[in-house]
């Protein structure tokens, strides 16, 4: 008897999400200090962290989503088979 196949998420999902993690994450903690109050200027303009996040979020977007696709495609075959 033939154990349920696991849903086993892609390496192209992963590299995906750590890509969207470290490409907008700079961005955001600058926003979220700026917010709180913990930086002088409650209005910066980081535009390193900025031109990260621009070049890195849909080509992170774009890995997340062909990984999920393809490990669907996979569990699906390993399910039928």
């Amino acid at each position: 008897m033939d154990s349920a196949p696991r849903f086993k998420l892609s390496r192209l999902f992963w590299i995906g999400l750590a890509l969207l993690v470290l490409g907008t994450g700079p961005l955001l903690a600058i926003g979220a200090a700026a917010s709180l109050g913990l930086l002088s200027d409650p209005n910066p303009n980081p535009i390193g962290p900025g031109l990260l996040a621009f070049f890195t979020f849909w080509p992170a977007m774009i890995l997340t989503v062909w990984g999920l696709v393809a490990s669907l495609l996979r569990y699906r075959r390993a399910r039928a088979s």
